[in-house]
């Protein structure tokens, strides 16, 4: 029988072309009291998304902050919401890059429940050193993030 360990591990997502989709499950703890999720549940499954997709690129940001050379960090934001999520709900958050320069990418993310439209987030994502001062992302990480890069009017 195979380690339990070497099996269960926790959802990365997938690519879909250049969307990144990544499942999430509505939990208890994701709701207020009339079992809708709470509007800033939003926010943490699109980091957790985001983070999952970046990472399936290679980008190593646990790496680049344990060696000093600094870390990702939102700079702007702005998010809409659309539906509500409710307890139990299967949710699927799509990623999608459409803008990578020097020193920030930008990333739409939007929640769905089948075809139907939750949330969407317009992300502006920095790189900073490990003062807090903006700085270029290291190139690998660029090439990485254009390999996916999405145009916005086909978003």
């Amino acid at each position: 029988m195979a380690d339990p360990d070497d099996t269960l591990l926790p959802p990365t997502g997938q690519f879909d072309g250049a969307r990144h989709r990544f499942p999430v499950r509505v939990y208890f703890d994701d709701t207020d009291a009339g079992g809708i999720v709470y509007h800033a549940n939003y926010l943490r499954w699109f980091e957790r998304a985001r983070t999952e997709m970046i990472r399936s690129l290679g980008v190593d940001q646990q790496s680049a902050i344990t060696g000093g050379e600094g870390a990702f960090a939102v700079t702007e934001l702005a998010i809409r919401y659309v539906k509500p999520a409710r307890l139990g709900d299967a949710v699927i958050v799509e990623s999608t890059v459409v803008a990578v320069g020097a020193a920030t990418w930008r990333v739409r993310q939007v929640a769905l429940r089948g075809a139907d439209l939750l949330a969407q987030a317009d992300v502006r994502i920095g790189f900073i050193d490990p003062g807090g001062k903006a700085r270029a992302q290291p190139r690998p990480w660029r090439t990485a993030l254009a390999s996916v890069l999405q145009s916005e009017r086909h978003s």
